[in-house]
């Protein structure tokens, strides 16, 4: 298996985020792919840097006036007197069917749903480069490989189609799953970050082509709050296609493990083609953002568990923050993977 990364995607370097109402410095700090890049060559993977795809893939995914957003906002946010160095939203909409603001003061709350996903100088440049490791990882798999690693930093299953959220900038696990399309008829993404896909599950919430599953903390009193409970089955097309697994706060392995069992049945029985898993370190017990409690070998058998669905696995890094075992917990979980990975 191969690791996709690029040294620009480190560029993005935020420099806190409100909790609480409380501004605390932000987790998501460059030195989280160090580690995680450390952590993939333990388990053997050698490293490969992306192409640049440009904008084609971004946009099959997120709306033109989001991307033009992210592009230009900083150097506009600049020309405010007295603005903050990055882009932090103070204002939002009661709905999004309003007028669109022209305002970067509007537009920052119409696209960024928090106060955790600050915008810097070169957090676009850094995200662009972070959906063309998401991609290529893709393309390896579409051109045979049985697996890849896209080492994304910073992550992007809080992303919607035209917002950003939660650290979360492009939604790099619909990128990669949206490229993969062109190959395969059926695409299934399983979040087992400790937070709930909501940018994912709002990006496919309407359609049957790519089944989305989140096991995550359980939303009722905790982020993202209003999106990931289990009555959320998709809409329309989409109805069915759309399973959230919300898990009790303080799980450790085995709650954890028999609730993805039941998870994978369900991915088993769409019969898809390939699977994207949106790969969250921060379930670990020694997170600093505390929510679950899985263990270092706990996240190799979760590995090990989806590796025996013997699908080609495009697997793209989402949370998991800077802790001691953090990249011990990647190579847990690369190992378990390749040692039971096998393409039915």
């Amino acid at each position: 298996m191969k690791v996709v990364f690029d040294d620009i995607q480190k560029l993005h370097n935020p420099s806190f985020f409100l909790s609480s109402g409380v501004a605390k410095p932000n987790p998501d700090q460059p030195r989280r792919a160090d580690i995680l890049l450390a952590g993939a060559e333990r388990a053997g993977l050698a490293r490969v840097v992306p192409d640049d795809y440009g904008l084609d893939v971004i946009a099959a995914v997120h709306t033109p006036e989001y991307i033009a957003f992210l592009e230009t906002i900083h150097e506009r946010w600049k020309q405010i007197p007295g603005a903050s160095p990055e882009v932090i939203p103070n204002v939002h909409p009661d709905r999004r069917n309003g007028s669109y603001p022209q305002s970067p003061v509007g537009q920052a709350g119409y696209h960024v749903a928090d106060t955790a996903a600050p915008i810097g100088a070169e957090t676009w440049r850094a995200v662009k480069h972070n959906a063309f490791t998401a991609t290529h990882a893709a393309r390896l798999v579409m051109e045979g490989e049985a697996s890849a690693y896209g080492l994304c930093r910073p992550p992007g299953h809080h992303a919607f189609h035209d917002m950003a959220g939660g650290f979360c900038f492009l939604n790099n696990s619909a990128i990669a799953a949206q490229y993969l399309r062109q190959k395969y008829d059926r695409v299934a993404i399983v979040d087992v970050d400790l937070h709930h896909g909501n940018g994912t599950q709002g990006i496919f919430y309407r359609r049957r082509d790519v089944f989305t599953v989140s096991l995550h903390a359980d939303p009722e009193r905790f982020y993202p709050f209003f999106w990931g409970h289990a009555s959320e089955r998709g809409e329309g097309d989409g109805l069915g296609f759309n399973l959230n697994m919300p898990l009790p706060l303080g799980t450790g392995d085995e709650g954890f493990l028999a609730a993805l069992d039941k998870a994978l049945d369900r991915v088993a029985a769409y019969a898809p083609g390939v699977i994207v898993v949106a790969l969250g370190l921060d379930a670990s017990e020694a997170d600093p953002l505390a929510g679950l409690k899985v263990t270092t070998p706990g996240f190799g058998r979760i590995a090990d568990r989806i590796a025996q669905l013997g699908l080609p696995t495009v697997i793209v890094q989402e949370g998991g923050y800077i802790c001691d075992p953090l990249g011990d917990n990647l190579t847990s979980f690369l190992e378990g993977f390749q040692a039971r990975h096998r393409i039915a």
